[in-house]
Formats: structure tokens, C-alpha cells, sequence
């Protein structure tokens, strides 16, 4: 994932900044609890294809 992306990427939903994870290749809002797919390079920003944080996760990081 580009840095360049990640400047400009905001979550969908509360429009806050989001965290690269790639060993989970995913995108994470903390605020909104989710995480976004990224596949092939490309992030997935539906809601509908966002996982819910488990509460370890959140605070986990």
C-alpha cells in the first residue's frame, strides 16, 4: 500500500484516519471498530465488506 494513498484514504463511515495492517492486509478505522479488505492493492471501503474489531484488536493496539 502506498503512503501516498494512505494520506488521502478516510473511512467511509466517520470519515476519520485509518491504519494499514499489513500482515492482515487490512485497512483499520479504531474509531468505527472496523477493518476494510485490501485485495490485489486495491482497499475494499463498503461497509458491507468490513469486518467488526474484535475488543482484543482494539485494544490491542
Amino acid at each position: 500500500m502506498e503512503a501516498r494513498l494512505l494520506d488521502v484514504l478516510v473511512c467511509p463511515v466517520c470519515k476519520g484516519p485509518l491504519t494499514y495492517k499489513k500482515e492482515n492486509q487490512e485497512l483499520i478505522c479504531y474509531g468505527d471498530k472496523l477493518a476494510f479488505p485490501v485485495r490485489d492493492d486495491i482497499p475494499l471501503m463498503w461497509v458491507e465488506e468490513a469486518r467488526t474489531l474484535s475488543a482484543d484488536e482494539v485494544d490491542a493496539r
